[in-house]
């Protein structure tokens, strides 16, 4: 399987996201936005355990997956820290400069977590190169078809406000589409990386399931159970948890 489809795939789901907002004219109702939060979480959770963390464990030992895991948070909280964004639930804006849009930031904030989704897609990949029997191409692309599903509404997350702000669709289009740019980058960095430092993969592959970690319980959360209609945002999450631990047992 070409490395490249396993490392656009997650991309055009951004893309296909971001095309919707020519059909949408009224915005994303916050039922709507719940579920979408949720089935992301549900999505990354799975792909953490069962794609990251279990594979990690395999190949090496719980100690090493744990310390890698603590790292990828770590490395979430600095980046959380430092670039400036905004929560899809919040009107107040985190990071060290609150003068954008809030597009821009909802904007950022979405890049922000596309960053460890890339990660894990590259470190899968490289895993899969290098045999051994822990992930298999078939894996990493349920990995990498997982994310992209997931990435699909997040898409219009961003550029829905995009266009409600004003902006002519093919604008909206394109800066939603920018968000998702970080991932297929953060593929081939990772997939690089492993490739050259081999003794690293079980430490990348649990880094990337810490990442994902955080940007599930620090964002998609509380995006997901904040306010009425709670209940949804959980359904969201029990189906994408579903769906990715059926694509990881499908294709693992």
């Amino acid at each position: 399987m070409s490395l490249a489809i396993l490392f656009l795939v997650p991309f055009l789901g951004t893309l296909l996201g971001s095309f919707a907002v020519y059909f949408f004219h009224d915005g994303i109702k916050e039922r709507t936005a719940k579920a979408i939060s949720g089935f992301a979480g549900g999505v990354m959770i799975a792909a953490s355990v069962w794609s990251l963390l279990l594979p990690a464990i395999d190949s090496s030992s719980y100690y090493t997956a744990a310390i890698g895991f603590l790292l990828g948070v770590g490395f979430l909280l600095l980046l959380d820290t430092i670039v400036p964004h905004i929560h899809a639930t919040s009107e107040k804006a985190e990071g060290k400069d609150s003068k954008l849009s809030k597009s821009a930031l909802l904007m950022l904030a979405v890049t922000l977590h596309n960053i460890p989704e890339g990660m894990a897609v590259g470190a899968s990949a490289a895993a899969a190169m290098a045999g051994g029997g822990n992930i298999g191409y078939a894996s990493a692309f349920a990995l990498s078809f997982g994310i992209a599903l997931q990435n699909f509404p997040e898409g219009l997350i961003v550029s829905m406000p995009l266009y409600k702000e004003g902006k002519k669709k093919s604008r909206a289009f394109l800066e939603g589409t920018l968000s998702g740019v970080v991932e297929p980058i953060g593929s081939v960095l990772a997939f690089f990386f492993v490739s050259i430092f081999s003794s690293m993969l079980p430490l990348l592959l649990s880094f990337a399931a810490g990442a994902m970690f955080y940007v599930v319980v620090e964002e998609l959360i509380p995006e997901a159970s904040e306010g009425e209609h709670s209940n949804v945002g959980t359904i969201g999450a029990a189906i994408g948890f579903s769906i990715m631990m059926l694509l990881d047992g499908l294709f693992g």
